[in-house]
C-alpha cells in the first residue's frame, strides 16, 4: 500500500474507529480486555475507507495469492471488507467470488455455515478487520478446511500485536496487516 494511502488509512480509523475509554475496560473477541478498541465498521462501510481497505488487500492478494478465486470473512466484520474486495478485483481482470462464515450454522432455511459463493477443493484468502490472537479467524479457517478448501493467507486491517501471527503460524497460515496498532501508539499512550 502506498505511503499517502496508508497515511490517509491511519486518519480515517484514528477518526471513525479507534475507541479508548479510560474507565472500563473493553471485551474484545479474544476475551482479552483493553482500554482501546477498533470498531471498524464506520471505516469499512464510509466509501473512501472501503476503496482504501480493498485496494490495499487487493494489492497483496494479486501479489502473493495468484491462485485464489475465493475470499472470505467472519461475520460481521468481514462482511463489508469481502463485498469492497469483490467488486475492486473487477477491474484488474482477475475478478474474485466472495464468501462468508457465520458464527453458526443458520438455524433456518439451507442451514449453512458458509454463505455466498465458495466451491469445494478451492484456494482462499480470508480477510479480518482487526486481530488479536486470531482465534475469531481461526473458526472461518476451520469451517473452510472442513468445505475441502485451503487457506492461502489471512489478511487483516489492524494486527494488534497480541499473538494472531504466531497462532495462525502454527496453522500454516501466514497472517499479512495492513497496519499494526503500533500506527497508533501516540493516541494509545496519551
Amino acid at each position: 500500500m502506498e505511503a499517502q494511502k496508508k497515511k490517509r488509512l491511519i486518519e480515517l480509523i484514528r477518526e471513525k474507529a479507534l475507541v479508548i475509554n479510560t474507565g472500563e475496560k473493553f471485551k474484545l473477541a479474544s476475551g482479552k480486555e483493553s482500554p482501546f478498541y477498533f470498531n471498524m465498521k464506520p471505516v469499512a462501510l464510509d466509501p473512501e475507507g472501503a476503496n482504501l481497505i480493498a485496494e490495499g488487500m487487493l494489492e497483496i492478494i494479486m501479489a502473493q495469492c495468484k491462485e485464489t478465486d475465493y475470499v472470505g470473512g467472519m461475520e460481521t466484520g468481514g462482511i463489508p471488507l469481502v463485498a469492497a474486495i469483490c467488486v475492486k478485483s473487477q477491474y484488474p481482470g482477475k475478478p474474485l467470488q466472495g464468501f462468508f462464515v457465520r458464527k453458526e450454522e443458520k438455524k433456518r432455511g439451507t442451514k449453512k455455515l458458509i454463505e455466498g459463493n465458495l466451491k469445494e477443493n478451492s484456494n482462499v484468502v480470508l480477510v479480518e478487520d482487526v486481530t488479536t490472537t486470531g482465534m475469531s479467524v481461526l473458526k472461518a479457517i476451520n469451517a473452510v478446511r472442513e468445505f475441502n478448501c485451503k487457506v492461502v493467507q489471512v489478511i487483516t486491517i489492524v494486527d494488534r500485536l497480541e499473538g494472531a501471527k504466531e497462532n495462525l503460524a502454527k496453522e500454516g497460515i501466514t497472517l499479512i496487516s495492513l497496519l499494526t496498532v503500533d500506527a497508533f501508539k501516540e493516541n494509545l499512550t496519551g
